[in-house]
């Protein structure tokens, strides 16, 4: 049996991992969950799945979540708190895979932890990827880790890649990568009236079941464009030769483009319990608990391409990827901010990629091949969004 730690284990794919385990129980032992102020469906989880940690990050919470495991019958579960208890348990000897599913900048750390100690890292969290990059890619190397993509796009491409393809390895086999999106819940609103959208309306995804941080990621098209870095780095292919293509009803995953002339394409339905069973089980394959997929149901599939004018993250994510160095982190930071003030109802859906593309002109691409760097320029990076945000609509 292998030992899995679940990062973000209330999250939706935290969820959606524990329902595969729950279908391979022969096959995994939960070690450690996670999560940051949900005790009450982290409880729960502790009930059916018994691991041997249970980590709340929030410190007040994590004491309320305390004294409920220990007035019940999995006191002998060890409760720990704090950020650096996401890294103790992500490097476990007793886990073998850890799946990244914190969202944001929070799962750097114990993330890049889990490669470092060579781990198989399910990487869930693209935003550690689009931060540390190239020191993220060079861990794996470094450590034998394994590492495999659970991104429903990046899943669909490791899959369509030539047999015995490992993460980070260059293939002249491959002409270009066909990188899908939905498109979100605007992709046919008038420009005008997008000024006007609802913080319920962005959260409003019409085809994936997502928390409330990644479906504004996926009405702006950010969440493209983070994993457009991401598939540079992960596909070891340049920003030039990855297409975005929108296809409305989220069937084919993504595809590769070959040197011959053939694409390959993945294809099911939206459920992201597929990648994590595809992830779990490799190199061999196991049931995923979704529904089979019904091609005449579907009837016809649509493709389109993104209108940059339309989508101005999609075009800050290419040229953070373009100038490189710490731009990529640069980027996700500032999306964090703006995003966080959105969903607060402090800023307008259209101010978002404004914020970004102020801090973005505020830095230079400079080397980013030390942590330190990374993190340093994530957080004045946060600084100089709220110094924009009071600047401009304040």
């Amino acid at each position: 049996m292998k030992g899995i730690c679940i990062l973000g284990a209330t999250g939706s794919i935290g969820v959606s991992t524990l329902d595969v385990v729950a279908r391979h129980s022969d096959k995994y032992k939960v070690i450690a969950l996670t999560a940051n102020t949900n005790v009450d469906a982290l409880y729960d989880q502790c009930v059916a799945h018994h691991p041997e940690y249970a980590v709340v990050v929030d410190d007040a919470k994590a004491i309320e979540f305390k004294e409920k495991i220990n007035n019940s019958n999995i006191s002998d579960i060890k409760v720990m708190s704090g950020t650096n208890a996401l890294e103790f348990v992500s490097t476990l000897e007793n886990v073998d895979s850890v799946m990244a599913a914190i969202v944001g900048a929070a799962g750097l750390l114990p993330s890049l932890a889990a490669a470092k100690a060579g781990k198989t890292v399910l990487l869930a969290n693209k935003e550690a990827l689009v931060m540390s990059g190239d020191i993220f890619m060079q861990a794996v190397r470094d450590s034998g880790a394994r590492l495999l993509p659970i991104d429903s796009e990046h899943n669909a491409i490791f899959q369509c890649m030539p047999a015995g393809y490992t993460a980070g390895d260059e293939t002249k086999q491959v002409r270009r990568i066909l990188l899908t999106a939905s498109g979100g819940p605007f992709r046919e609103t008038p420009v005008e009236e997008l000024h006007d959208v609802t913080v319920d309306q962005a959260v409003a995804h019409p085809k994936w079941d997502m928390g409330r941080k990644i479906s504004v990621d996926s009405a702006t098209m950010m969440n493209k464009g983070l994993e457009l870095i991401e598939a540079c780095l992960l596909f070891n292919m340049s920003p030039d030769d990855i297409q975005v293509v929108i296809h409305k009803q989220s069937i084919i995953h993504s595809m590769v483009d070959y040197v011959d002339g053939s694409v390959l394409a993945q294809m099911g339905n939206p459920d992201m319990r597929i990648p994590i069973a595809h992830a779990m089980a490799w190199p061999e394959r196991f049931e995923s608990g979704v529904e089979p997929l019904d091609i005449f149901e579907v009837g016809k599939m649509d493709f389109e391409q993104p209108s940059l004018q339309r989508f101005p993250c999609l075009r800050l994510a290419y040229e953070a990827i373009k100038a490189g160095g710490i731009m990529p982190a640069v980027l996700n930071a500032a999306n964090e901010i703006a995003v966080d003030e959105f969903l607060n109802e402090r800023l307008k859906f259209t101010d978002i990629p404004v914020i970004i593309e102020q801090c973005m002109r505020r830095f230079s691409a400079e080397r980013a091949d030390t942590l330190e760097i990374i993190l340093k320029a994530d957080q004045e990076a946060r600084e100089q969004s709220y110094i924009i945000i009071k600047e401009l609509f304040r």
